[in-house]
């Protein structure tokens, strides 16, 4: 299946999957999706980088950005499907369990990923490489990190 298609499926997976997941329609919208300070609480659990979550339609989409406030990437999730948005420094660089990054990394990490947003569906880490990008993953918080990560790669 090409590239082009794998993400036409997922997003109409996802549209579909939001219509029916009244469970995060109960969640209130908020605006900003892809500003540096959107009008919404930072729940990342990592105080070098802040994560917001925005909900519309029953999909979620998780928008994670440094500390400067530049938007690194976003993913939009609904039942366990998930969509890299095209929006952020380094959303070619994002990866999901049906997405891999739309560009592999050529640099190094210079750390361990970092948790930047976890519940208890979804879980985004960022990695920051040596050549400045930073490589960010969202998976099911269900996913064993080692078994996503080689799935994705």
């Amino acid at each position: 299946m090409s590239h082009t298609r794998l993400r036409s499926v997922a997003l109409a997976a996802l549209l579909i999957a939001g219509a029916a997941g009244p469970a995060l329609a109960a969640q209130p919208a908020a605006s900003g999706l892809g500003q540096a300070w959107p009008n919404t609480t930072d729940v990342s659990p990592s105080p070098n980088w802040h994560a917001y979550v925005f909900t519309m339609g029953g999909v979620k989409y998780i928008q994670v950005n440094d500390a400067n406030g530049n938007v690194i990437g976003a993913v939009g999730t609904s039942n366990g499907q998930f969509i890299t948005l095209p929006i952020g420094a380094f959303s070619q660089l994002v990866s999901t369990p049906q997405q891999p990054a739309a560009v592999a990394p050529t640099a190094q990490p210079t750390t361990a990923p970092t948790t930047v947003y976890n519940d208890t569906a979804v879980q985004v880490t960022a990695t920051p490489q040596t050549d400045g990008t930073v490589q960010l993953m969202a998976t099911s918080a269900a996913c064993d990190p080692i078994q996503c990560s080689s799935r994705v790669q």
